[in-house]
């Protein structure tokens, strides 16, 4: 069963990251291409007392994400227990505080357990073991 869990989770991770790049690293447009592309324009308009938007840009607290990170995330957190998933605003902010985490240079057990003890409540209780997938799954999709 831990396998199987770990498999998911690092396999969900490794999807996430995949679908995260849309970029194939050669910095040169397609060659199938043979007119210059003009670029999208860059904020949607929006009206008195509105926020503008980018579109692919899901505002979250102070900062912007890209919807593809948050997809990814909530992909991943559904794949340990759907209810993880469920509110997503909380989610983000339980992600980012592992982030600050990863920063201060925690080691993997305690990140584990920190991580299976913040985003247990309710109806999930996590194990350790969950809590290093779900660790592994902020790493590759969460976290710059």
């Amino acid at each position: 069963m831990r396998l199987r869990l770990l498999t998911v989770g690092l396999t969900a991770a490794a999807l996430l990251t995949l679908t995260a790049c849309d970029d194939d690293g050669s910095g040169s447009a397609s060659a199938t291409s043979s007119a210059p592309v003009a670029p999208a324009p860059a904020t949607t308009s929006a009206g008195p007392g509105q926020q503008r938007r980018l579109p692919g840009i899901q505002r979250t607290g102070r900062r912007q994400r890209p919807v593809a990170q948050t997809a990814g995330l909530t992909a991943a957190l559904k794949a340990v227990d759907p209810a993880l998933a469920a509110d997503q605003a909380k989610a983000i902010g339980k992600a980012l505080s592992v982030c600050q985490e990863i920063k201060a240079g925690e080691d993997d057990t305690t990140l584990a357990n920190n991580v299976a003890q913040r985003f247990s409540g309710g109806s999930v209780t996590l194990t350790p073991e969950q809590g290093a997938v779900i660790v592994a799954a902020v790493k590759a999709s969460f976290c710059p």
